[in-house]
């Protein structure tokens, strides 16, 4: 039986995304926090080794963004190719689905906010079908700690691709400018927010002394190219229906 309902289906074509309360078992968290602590130290060694304190949208001590850790982690693929991910992939993508981008994203004590965006928005071609952004909180969540906040289609009147700016500040791009808030998601560590890449959102500063991490991963239905060049990633995780090993044990 499915993880996700016959609501959260129709949930996901109306307004574009879902919540998946407490979905990821204990083994499942702990092998990302410990995989996210090795993401980090990475990161913090590249910097350390460049002299710089910002790299794009990363900013040390305050936000981390740190994508492709499962070619170097390889253990990231019992998560990223797992039955569960495939269910949800078969939910909302159909029978093919494709990993195309992972990455954590971790707020720091005090972390800054992120922008209003699409995640659409980040890649080039504006002709890409909508991919799967499913946002998983290694700790609980919440609006002091900067959780992310969700415009559901409704309330934006938006369902497609939007061309975004850069934020010369931040180095975020910035594809929505109005006064909607959006849903904040509120859950506990090990559950999944599940949206579209056409939904804008956007997070808060983290307002306590502890991290916030979340691992993210993303999915398209199809290889997402530019011309003839490849896009992030298409490693199959689902082909006609089935699940595919993706390099691990099945």
């Amino acid at each position: 039986m499915s993880v996700v309902t016959e609501a959260q289906r129709q949930q996901f074509e109306e307004e574009g995304y879902f919540i998946l309360d407490s979905v990821i078992d204990a083994a499942s968290l702990a092998l990302l926090r410990d995989e996210c602590q090795v993401a980090l130290d990475r990161k913090h060694a590249e910097m350390d080794a460049s002299g710089e304190s910002s790299q794009g949208i990363t900013h040390r001590g305050q936000r981390y963004f740190i994508s492709n850790c499962f070619k170097v982690q390889p253990r990231l693929r019992e998560f990223l190719f797992s039955e569960l991910m495939a269910d949800i992939c078969r939910s909302t993508l159909g029978d093919e689905a494709f990993l195309f981008w992972e990455q954590f994203v971790v707020k720091g004590r005090q972390g800054m906010k992120f922008s209003w965006h699409q995640d659409s928005g980040y890649v080039g071609d504006p002709d890409h079908k909508p991919y799967l952004t499913c946002w998983c909180p290694l700790d609980d969540v919440s609006e002091e700690n900067g959780t992310v906040y969700v415009l559901p289609f409704s309330h934006v009147g938006i369902r497609s691709w939007v061309k975004h700016e850069r934020d010369p500040e931040t180095n975020d791009k910035v594809g929505y400018f109005g006064d909607q808030r959006g849903v904040p998601v509120v859950c506990p560590a090990g559950s999944i927010a599940v949206f579209t890449s056409y939904n804008f959102h956007s997070s808060g500063p983290n307002q306590t002394d502890e991290l916030r991490r979340v691992f993210l991963a993303q999915y398209s239905c199809e290889p997402i190219k530019k011309g003839d060049e490849l896009w992030g990633n298409a490693e199959p995780v689902l082909v006609a229906g089935e699940r595919q090993a993706g390099g691990i044990d099945s």
